[in-house]
């Protein structure tokens, strides 16, 4: 039986994530980088966001990137070049942020909902292979909370079938599976850079990696109306660049990234120690992986209570995802679901529960929330 502390004094509100320290750990470099920009009088599509694109495609070990205005835009461009749409299937999940789904919808195919493993809460192999019809295009593992899904069963399925591989890698920037960054190992890796990713802006980002130059070029042409190099339109389009801004503060904070993540990994450490004793479930890692834990995700049958007890001494903790997208109005009538459902998925979303996580927590930060818990 879980047991927590429901009485004690008052802290200092504990935030779940915390882009204000991220800000403040890079505040000085971050001020110089924007006041160059706004000297430079360029502010779309100019230095910044190249060297973005050339150094974050260096560090995924891909050949290619491409700056865009969110992950979500990211994951609706890329289907877009790779020709998904009407009358496509695409394979992913329901236990991910809505925006996974939504993307799919928006490139008029049909996201077709699979259960997740039970241990890693990311993509269960057998069930995507069970779900593929002769209308399947595309699979979207997602990494999620930091951790890579099982990307080399989900890729023998995937070629052995024809299907294309989509890495939603918005909450796992940095994690590795078996020495491969996220977003290097299917047809094209996309990222968020939401201010409360590993690698966050302050603003709205995405990226799309890959190792197709056509494919980059496409997804190029479509961010900016269909438009060629020379501004000849090509085909229709969009308007989704990366703007200077965010691309400056982003190659900041790239450099960081690695540190930044080492120490997700410690805080991950010490929740594990402190917590050792507590009968809760906590984050497990997938073996040959490095886990990033943009959340930092536990799991209790008294997850309501304890969420209550935790925020009464000031530890926002919060649920991610509280209500599976097949259960969102607007979502819940478009979407193919397994006949047996989504057992794994419909069981976890009542039980986990994310704890403060970012590298600026601090260790005294990290005690309080540890004293809510009892053996």
């Amino acid at each position: 039986m879980d047991n927590f502390c429901t009485q004690g004094r008052d802290y200092k509100m504990i935030p779940c994530a915390n882009p204000l320290a991220q800000y403040q750990s890079h505040q000085e470099e971050i001020s110089e980088a924007i006041k160059c920009v706004l000297k430079g009088g360029n502010y779309i599509y100019g230095h910044e966001v190249k060297a973005f694109e050339q150094s974050f495609s260096a560090y995924c070990g891909t050949d290619y990137a491409v700056g865009l205005n969110s992950g979500t835009d990211a994951l609706i461009l890329t289907m877009r070049a790779l020709d998904i749409g009407a009358g496509d299937e695409v394979i992913t999940v329901s236990h991910t942020a809505l925006a996974t789904v939504a993307a799919i919808i928006a490139s008029g195919a049909t996201p077709v909902l699979v259960d997740i493993e039970a241990d890693y809460y990311t993509m269960d192999p057998a069930c995507f292979k069970e779900a593929i019809t002769p209308k399947t295009k595309a699979v979207i593992p997602v990494h999620l909370y930091g951790q890579p899904a099982a990307m080399d069963e989900i890729m023998i399925i995937a070629r052995d079938h024809g299907i294309l591989v989509i890495e939603d890698c918005a909450q796992a920037t940095g994690a590795t599976y078996k020495g491969n960054r996220v977003g290097s190992m299917g047809d094209a890796g996309c990222f968020s850079f939401y201010p409360t990713k590993n690698l966050g802006a302050i603003g709205d980002g995405g990226m799309v990696v890959t190792g197709n130059e056509n494919l980059a070029q496409r997804i190029r042409r479509l961010a900016q109306y269909g438009w060629d190099e020379n501004r000849t339109t090509v085909e229709s389009g969009y308007n989704s660049r990366l703007d200077e801004m965010q691309a400056a503060i982003l190659n900041v904070k790239l450099k960081s990234l690695d540190s930044d993540n080492t120490r997700r990994r410690t805080v991950a450490k010490e929740y594990y120690s402190m917590l050792s004793t507590v009968q809760i479930v906590k984050p497990k890692e997938r073996p040959d992986t490095n886990h990033v834990y943009h959340l930092y995700v536990i799991a209790s049958n008294k997850r309501d209570s304890l969420k209550i007890n935790l925020q009464e001494r000031g530890v926002l903790a919060k649920i991610h995802y509280p209500v599976p997208v097949h259960r969102n109005h607007g979502y819940d009538r478009k979407c193919i679901l397994p006949v047996a459902g989504l057992p794994v998925t419909e069981y976890v979303v009542g039980v986990i529960l994310s704890l403060p996580m970012y590298p600026e927590i601090s260790s005294i930060q990290l005690e309080v929330i540890a004293k809510c818990f009892v053996k």
